[in-house]
């Protein structure tokens, strides 16, 4: 079985890189998806979603220089499922 995600929306904020204890970088975006309808009598509606994506090794300090808030991104990866109930992490 193969999973994969696409995800294309903008930087809400400047990438945060840190390092592991043992040397290894990460670097955590906060990317925003935005999608806008009007429904069938004339009302408009919007919905943003909030993605949390993290970046390993070489990709981790990669990034770091090209992106910066407000910045248009395609990320493409998989998603953690939570380990209590198999599905996607959700924080409300």
């Amino acid at each position: 079985m193969y999973q994969k995600i696409i995800i294309v929306g903008n930087l809400g904020r400047d990438p945060e890189m840190r390092y592991t204890p043992d040397g290894t970088p990460v670097t955590n975006l906060s990317v925003a998806t935005s999608r806008k309808w009007t429904s069938p009598d004339g009302t408009p509606g919007e919905e943003t979603i909030w993605f949390r994506v993290t970046a390993w090794r070489r990709l981790a300090e990669t990034a770091v220089p090209y992106l910066s808030k407000g910045r248009q991104v395609l990320v493409e990866g998989r998603l953690k499922p939570d380990p209590q109930t198999g599905g996607p992490r959700v924080w409300t």
